[in-house]
């Protein structure tokens, strides 16, 4: 086995979580933040050990026999790693792996995981989890142990998302150039909808934010009918976006974008145009956000 700085992996031990755990393995996720993400609390990580979370909510209730598991010294836990089968079709999913990026660690935690979910496919990264907010996918710039653990063992990526972010004033100014849009909480998530209306009515531009944590915001959707694109309006929309998070107490935001034409969601974003918006108004790609399968 390769070295690490903890020693030979070797020498090492996995067993299932235990409550003791708790703040190593918080450590751990701690350690692979994002900027833009709020440190993973007890609380969101006690959600992702009992199988649920706020985002893709129904791909989680999907899912059986998750299991969570810590490799350790004997003394310190060194990294933790999350999987579980989905009856409907039988996949396997490596849900979350955390390691300090050490790649001895990183391979040994995904041979495990593997190991014990058999012969059949198996994903990793599929979909988010209650540790951080909207990261579907491994981060792969911040995560390159991992990744190389993953391809090492027969997976093939995927580039699903752009991972954008940037930074809020706290008091932004600016006159807005279109009608202002229209708020109303959102009725599944914690947020906010903005809608452009024509005077008949009929939305031409809507958005979605989320309530900022611990001074992350999210901006989940912004979108302009094609007839009315050209026009600023998804500039003043977006530009609104930003003033209602501030004004909840937001001091930075996140946004994702389909990486490419083909990714999931697409269609309806229009990545090219979405960069173009999101890069004129101040926000940064950070990361890409991937997926990965392993068939047998």
């Amino acid at each position: 086995m390769a070295s690490t700085s903890s020693g030979s992996v070797s020498q090492l031990s996995v067993r299932s979580y235990e409550a003791g755990d708790e703040q190593a393995v918080l450590d751990l996720i701690d350690a692979d933040r994002l900027p833009g993400q709020p440190p993973t609390s007890a609380a969101m990580l006690a959600e992702a050990l009992a199988g649920r979370s706020p985002v893709d909510g129904s791909r989680w209730a999907d899912l059986d026999g998750l299991v969570t598991e810590v490799i350790h010294d004997g003394v310190r836990v060194l990294g933790v790693v999350s999987y579980a089968v989905r009856p409907s079709d039988g996949a396997g999913h490596v849900l979350w792996l955390h390691c300090l990026e050490e790649s001895a660690l990183a391979q040994a935690l995904v041979v495990r995981a593997l190991d014990r979910l058999g012969s059949r496919p198996v994903y990793a990264f599929e979909f988010a989890s209650a540790l951080a907010h909207e990261v579907r996918g491994l981060p792969v710039r911040n995560r390159p142990g991992t990744r190389r653990a993953l391809e090492r063992s027969g997976f093939t990526a995927r580039d699903r998302w752009r991972y954008l972010h940037r930074l809020l004033p706290t008091a932004p100014v600016g006159v807005l150039s279109y009608p202002v849009a229209e708020v109303s909480e959102c009725a599944d998530s914690p947020g906010w909808q903005l809608r452009v209306r024509e005077p008949d009515g009929t939305a031409v531009a809507q958005a979605t934010v989320g309530r900022p944590v611990n001074g992350a915001g999210v901006l989940w959707w912004i979108s302009t009918d094609p007839a009315h694109r050209g026009r600023g309006l998804g500039h003043s929309l977006l530009a609104q976006c930003l003033i209602v998070l501030v004004e909840a107490g937001a001091r930075e935001v996140i946004a994702c974008v389909p990486a490419d034409d083909d990714a999931p969601g697409a269609a309806e974003r229009d990545p090219a145009a979405a960069i173009c918006l999101f890069e004129s108004a101040g926000f940064s790609e950070i990361d890409r956000l991937v997926s990965f399968i392993r068939r047998p």
